[in-house]
């Protein structure tokens, strides 16, 4: 379990620093330190490929989704179509096994930690009270907060900003060397938990907090044992606060591009890997439905919902970066793990395909367009005689 010990001068002097470098890099963190390993499936293999006889997508698609990724900086991306990889391609000296930091991509994989607890018997549901969890929060407003509320952000607490100002919350929470009993004590509830949908890093990476105290086990070790390695995944790292301190569960660590299609799989399997099932029945299809405040977020997944042109990260109609969509998704079901840098993986349900792309952020021009992958790769399918196409989202 991390540590929670009182603030020193020590864990001040390393925040300010933190917060010094963030400063002189206009917000953004580039370096995570210290990092922790994850362990993953040992000696794991790769995907099958599909033979050139095996393509069930085109190969002009597949050629023209790669060139529109490779020309985003990315620095992997990869097509999977019914338990085969159609196409693979690795950017600026990467190949499979490359780590890459994923940002928000963490997200997605804290609520598939939570089904695998679910599924383990250490959490009873998506529904069970937090102070179950986090009994300090008995007796106050945060005591009407589930599960559930952490994984589809509308657990009432500070919504993600920026600021300058070395005490705010928001700076505290992330970089603070003892950042979950600062999360737990001091971090503020601006609305009653379930009433709005406020995306913040704050919530996510509380799942760090939830996953320990219901295990017993550290969070980075929980997702190499119980979810990685049954996928038969590669690891990678994890940013923690301190060394042996707390997990940063909603950003900043590192996987190979596979292990991420290997997660999206899981979740087109209804939770099922190698024969065994990881997740409960129903949980998948659970991640992916938004909520009335939010229909384009469920619990850690992007959903495709009711199409819009722009779609922010943020509360529905609150200013902020919105990402285009050129057109409507071909599959009115897709669902997506969406990160920082447009980090993408696509899942379509109904045509049991995968699209990932990984990377760095894209130029400015051309706009990045965040249907434009998905959609190359549907219209590119070969459709079998008499097979029904999906519905695209309206």
């Amino acid at each position: 379990m991390a540590r929670q010990a009182p603030a020193s001068d020590a864990d001040e002097a390393v925040y300010r620093e933190r917060f010094k470098a963030i400063m002189a890099n206009g917000g953004i963190l580039t370096s995570y330190s210290p990092m922790e390993p994850i362990a993953g499936a040992p000696g794991a293999s790769p995907l099958p490929t599909a033979s050139t006889a095996q393509l069930t997508v085109k190969p002009a698609a597949l050629d023209a989704a790669a060139t529109y990724a490779r020309a985003s900086n990315a620095r992997a991306f990869i097509v999977w179509r019914n338990g085969k990889v159609q196409r693979a391609e690795y950017f600026k000296g990467g190949d499979r096994s490359a780590q890459i930091v994923s940002k928000s991509l963490s997200k997605p994989l804290g609520a598939i930690a939570v089904g695998r607890a679910i599924a383990l018997g250490k959490i009873r549901s998506v529904n069970q009270p937090l102070t179950d969890f986090i009994p300090e929060w008995r007796g106050s407003a945060k005591a009407a907060m589930t599960v559930r509320h952490l994984l589809d952000m509308r657990s009432g607490l500070m919504e993600q900003a920026a600021s300058s100002d070395p005490d705010h919350p928001l700076n505290r929470a992330y970089l603070s060397p003892d950042h979950g009993p600062y999360l737990v004590a001091h971090y503020p509830l601006t609305h009653k938990p379930g009433s709005y949908y406020g995306y913040g890093n704050a919530t996510a990476e509380l799942v760090a907090v939830l996953i320990e105290r219901a295990t017993g086990v550290r969070y980075g070790e929980f997702i190499g044992k119980q979810v990685l390695a049954p996928l038969g995944a590669e690891g990678g790292e994890i940013w923690v606060d301190r060394p042996g301190g707390l997990a940063h569960s909603g950003c900043c660590m590192t996987l190979p591009a596979e292990s991420w299609l290997r997660l999206a799989v899981l979740l087109l399997d209804d939770g099922m890997a190698n024969g065994k099932r990881l997740l409960p029945k129903g949980y998948a299809a659970d991640m992916a439905h938004g909520t009335p405040q939010n229909p384009h977020y469920g619990m850690g997944l992007w959903v495709a919902g009711p199409y819009a042109n722009r779609r922010g990260f943020g509360a529905v109609g609150k200013p902020g970066p919105q990402v285009l969509h050129g057109e409507p998704y071909l599959d009115k079901d897709l669902f997506l793990f969406d990160g920082n840098s447009n980090q993408v993986v696509y899942v379509s349900p109904a045509t049991r395909t995968v699209v990932l792309r990984l990377g760095d952020s894209p130029a400015p021009t051309p706009e990045w367009d965040n249907s434009k992958l998905p959609n190359i790769i549907l219209r590119g399918i070969e459709w079998r005689r008499g097979k029904k196409r999906p519905q695209p989202q309206k």
